[in-house]
Parts: C-alpha cells; structure tokens; sequence
C-alpha cells in the first residue's frame, strides 16, 4: 500500500473504548510511560478505569479525555518518523492531541489542557442543557430545524458539530432539542439525544471556557511546524498567537468538520489517517469526500494496525 503526503485526525470525545492502547503499552515502554505521566499529572487511575473495565467511570468526561488524549498521542509518536504528514486536524477533543503533534504545546501542556478540560466540563452539568445527533437530514434542513426551534422557544440552540453531510449535533437548551428532535422524524431523518449533561460548544460552556483560557494563558504556543486545521474556522493557522485566541473560543464554538476535510482536500490532500480508538473519523471522511478521487481514508487503533502501517510504509 503506497501512501501520498498524509492528514492526521485525531478522534474526541466519544471514542473512547475499553482497553485501549493498552496492547501499544505493553510492547513500548514510551507508551506506558505516557500514561503513568498522565496519571500523575491528573491524579487518576486512568489504566485501571480502561483496561478493567469500569463503564460508569468510563464514560466520565474527566477520565476519558486525558485517556483518549493519551492514546492518540502515543499512536503519534510511535507512527511520526514514518510518516509524511502535511496536515494534523483533531476533533473536539481531539484537537489537543493535533496542538501536540504540530508541536505547538508540549507533552505535558496538553496533557494538564485535557485534564483541566475534562475536570471543568464534568464540573459544569447543567441541567438546561441538552445534545441531539441529527442523522440523514441535509444541513439546510437542520439549519431550518434549528433556526425554527430557538424562534418557536426562545431558548438558545445551534449546530454544535458539522460531521458529514447527513449527520449533525445540536447542542443548547433542552426545550429547544426537544424541539427539534420532534421534527425530525416526519422529514425521514432521525434524531438521537446524547448521553450528556450539558450543551457542549455552545454559551451554556463559557463559565468553563473562560477558566480554560486562562490557564491557556500561562503557556508559551509555539507556531505549528505541520499545517494545523482548527474547528473553530476549518482553515490552517500558522500563528501560536492566533491558535491561542482561537482555542479560547473551542469549547463555546461549533466543531466545522466537514469544512476542515473539504478545505484539506481542496489544498491537495488525498490521504486521511485517524490516529486513535473506533475510526469514526476515517468513517467519516470517507462520507465528506464520497464521490471524490483519490481518496484514501484509514484508522489506526491498535499495535497490529500501527505496525502494519509501518510495514506498508517502509
């Protein structure tokens, strides 16, 4: 399998699964030697919760986005040196593990950025706060949807996360994702409410938000050495500066992926690479790009995934 210059994703919240990453850290000793870092710097026990297998604890946001951040880092390092990447963009969450591959913060920054993120996201559940998916429904229609539910309620509500073309996440006041998710149904789409306790990259995030800026901060951001796409604008940024102002404003923005991909592909990227858990990313990009040439879009999750990569690339 030959590969052309490549973007890197990193997957975000929802990704997480038990056991991952453990297979890498028990052949590379650098690996699991990230995640007893993570575990001293967080002050949890991050293998324990994922590779025993605690759901409850789990699907805890605090837990899982310094563990998902972990594995997505440690893919990272051990498939850097083979690769020829020209681009790194991550999810949400994931665009953290992209901060650290574009070496604008280091290891330990973005680990004390996900472990704050996380604390202060679980800390903040707010019961006003709602999460829908809204699958097999264009964009104009949950544009419509959405546009319709805020002036029916007078609650704020908007598309948090532009995924492919038929799949989007509304986030906002309950009423209003009530709202919407009741007219879905006759217009052939369908809706699902998340599991979440609030609305993630909307307003009711900005009290969070504000205290994740200012530790952000008291961090020196360094000009990204890759092409780093970030959610808030899908375009590159060359400037730490100005990757610093934009991320202050992730968790109360929308996640533009579909943009990101389409601008990617638009500036001459033909193969895609998910770096961490499930390969939802790679699943994706496939639908953003359908239709498109030359496409190539894969996941890497596990050892024998990284190692055949690695193989194939040699």
């Amino acid at each position: 399998m030959l590969l052309g210059t490549q973007s890197i994703l990193f997957p975000g919240q929802g990704s997480q699964e038990a056991n991952m990453g453990r297979d890498l850290a028990e052949h590379w000793p650098e690996a699991m030697d990230l995640w007893k870092k993570a575990e001293q710097i967080c002050g949890l026990p991050l293998r324990e919760i994922y590779w025993d297998t605690d759901q409850t604890a789990m699907a805890e946001t605090k837990n899982l986005q310094p563990a998902l951040t972990v594995v997505n880092m440690n893919l990272w390092t051990f498939l850097a040196s083979k690769l020829k990447v020209k681009a790194v963009a991550g999810h949400s969450l994931g665009e953290f593990s992209a901060l650290f591959a574009a070496r604008v913060l280091s290891l330990d920054q973005c680990l004390q950025l996900v472990c704050l993120r996380g604390k202060l996201m679980d800390e903040v559940c707010n019961q006003e706060g709602s999460m829908a998916a809204i699958l097999k429904l264009s964009q104009t229609q949950v544009e419509d949807l959405v546009t319709k539910a805020h002036q029916k309620t007078g609650q704020a509500i908007r598309i948090a996360n532009f995924n492919t073309p038929a799949q989007f996440v509304i986030s906002g006041h309950v009423q209003a994702v009530e709202h919407v998710c009741a007219a879905v149904k006759p217009l052939k789409g369908r809706a699902m409410v998340l599991p979440v306790c609030n609305a993630f990259h909307s307003p009711y995030m900005q009290e969070a938000g504000v205290e994740l800026a200012r530790y952000m901060d008291k961090m020196d951001w360094k000009d990204p050495v890759i092409s780093l796409y970030l959610n808030v604008t899908a375009l590159p940024e060359p400037c730490g500066q100005k990757v610093l102002e934009t991320m202050k404003a992730q968790m109360t923005s929308s996640v533009h992926w579909i943009q990101t991909i389409t601008h990617q592909y638009d500036s001459g990227l033909r193969t895609f690479i998910e770096l961490g858990p499930k390969g939802v990313l790679a699943r994706m990009t496939g639908q953003i790009l359908q239709g498109k040439e030359e496409v190539r879009s894969l996941s890497v999750s596990s050892l024998e995934q990284a190692q055949g990569l690695e193989e194939s690339l040699a």
